[in-house]
């Protein structure tokens, strides 16, 4: 399907009533963009990497007009991985799509004084500069906020800033080591390590969306925008705690931290006679299921094992057993067999099959955008609104749209032109 242009609408989309939703017969197979939830939210992206872009994807993905505002130089991902073209590698696409490109130099005078022109029809202002860069840059957020009270400022930071580690510089190898994963890592193989995704960059994106969102709809009540601090390290550790607060909720604990069933060491994909299974007995019917098949029903009378709170105790034992006990059928055997017990379980899929994966396939998740380089592939948007999943676009070359962007902003082709030979502003 060709892509559609920002703000199409097309003639198999149902109609909508304000408040009501007439469906048509057969939806159409992409959302049109001007009927996306956030259609008309204007988002200003001042970030780099991973932790802020992918915040900002997410609006890009649900309709919003999201400007990625970078530097001369570019953002850094624009430079890793393998690509199609120069500055247009692999990691910049998966965390950008879907943006306009607009650079300025917020080093000079023009550069700020443009910016501060924009905010005056932006919604947000999302970045990811340390705190005590940001006056330098023309972007103290009092300052700001006086002149745009309807702007919601969100500043996507390492640490909080009034504790001790404020204002130092943070990765996501660095949160991971400071809120808890490597220990859980440790804890759990006996060596500290990160896990192989960057998950505090995208846990605390994701959490910035929300922050965000409810910013919004806060200045719909009150006609205020405001400061929106999202600090990855506070982010990591309460996302972490969620769970492995555990004993630690009650003065005096009344148990340890570390929920113990995830920690187990036989939490972990079972080796079968032929391969490996991923099952999920957790209720008192699927432990009942699980044995039954098993053919060792015995074990159902094990008072260690008769209920979520005694199985919490004995968590290794029982989950030991499971393994000697999944390790006499083959790994369609026990599919076979936990499916007609109704206890969650399933094979492991490799990296490497997903896309291809068939129920991936017939929800038609993966998505193809044609380029002048080349075509780009997509994981899809994974939410579906009305049963419609928002299509994707390609990310923005560096400075792709500065002309456009500056001009809807109200600069004459003569204001452009002096940007442009001041360097102050750069079209890609």
């Amino acid at each position: 399907m060709a892509a559609m242009a920002p703000n199409a609408v097309t003639e198999d989309w149902p109609v909508i009533i304000r408040k009501s939703l007439v469906v048509a017969p057969t939806l159409p197979t992409r959302y049109p963009t001007a009927m996306l939830p956030l259609a008309g939210l204007k988002v200003i992206d001042l970030s780099s990497v991973v932790f802020g872009p992918y915040c900002a994807q997410w609006f890009a993905d649900l309709g919003a007009d999201v400007i990625k505002l970078e530097a001369p130089e570019g953002d850094s991902t624009r430079q890793t991985g393998p690509g199609l073209e120069p500055g247009m590698a692999a990691l910049f696409i998966g965390c950008n799509r879907g943006k306009r490109g607009l650079v300025l130099d917020l080093k000079t005078a023009e550069g700020q004084a443009a910016l501060d022109t924009l905010l005056e029809t932006a919604d947000v202002l999302l970045h990811s500069i340390r705190p005590q860069k940001l006056k330098s840059l023309g972007l103290d957020p009092d300052a700001l906020l006086a002149r745009h009270p309807r702007l919601v400022y969100a500043g996507l930071h390492g640490f909080g800033e009034d504790g001790p580690y404020g204002g130092l510089p943070a990765y996501d190898d660095v949160i991971q080591g400071m809120s808890g994963v490597a220990d859980l890592m440790a804890q759990s193989t006996g060596t500290p390590r990160y896990m192989p995704t960057i998950i505090a960059d995208k846990v605390s994106g994701l959490t910035a969306g929300i922050a965000i969102l409810a910013a919004i709809v806060r200045r719909a009540t009150t006609g205020k925008g405001g400061f929106v601090e999202i600090p990855m390290f506070e982010t990591m550790v309460a996302f972490n705690f969620v769970e492995h607060f555990y004993g630690h909720h009650f003065s005096p604990p009344k148990g340890p931290l570390g929920y113990p069933r995830v920690m187990a060491p036989w939490r972990k994909p079972l080796e079968t006679a032929d391969g490996h299974l991923c099952m999920m007995a957790y209720t008192d019917a699927h432990w009942r299921g699980f044995f039954t098949v098993a053919g060792a029903p015995e074990h159902l009378a094990d008072p260690r094992f008769a209920s979520i709170a005694t199985r919490t105790q004995h968590i290794d034992a029982i989950y030991g057993l499971a393994a000697t006990l999944v390790r006499t059928k083959t790994t369609a055997e026990w599919l076979a067999l936990l499916e007609e017990a109704q206890v969650p379980c399933a094979k492991v899929i490799p990296l490497a099959n997903l896309e291809s994966d068939p129920h991936l396939t017939a929800t038609g998740f993966f998505q193809r955008v044609e380029t002048p380089a080349g075509p780009l592939n997509f994981p899809g948007v994974p939410v579906l609104f009305d049963g419609v999943r928002p299509p994707v676009s390609a990310p923005p070359h560096l400075g792709e749209h500065s002309r456009a962007v500056l001009a809807e902003a109200g600069f004459s082709e003569d204001d452009i032109a002096a940007l442009m030979a001041s360097r102050a502003a750069r079209q890609g």
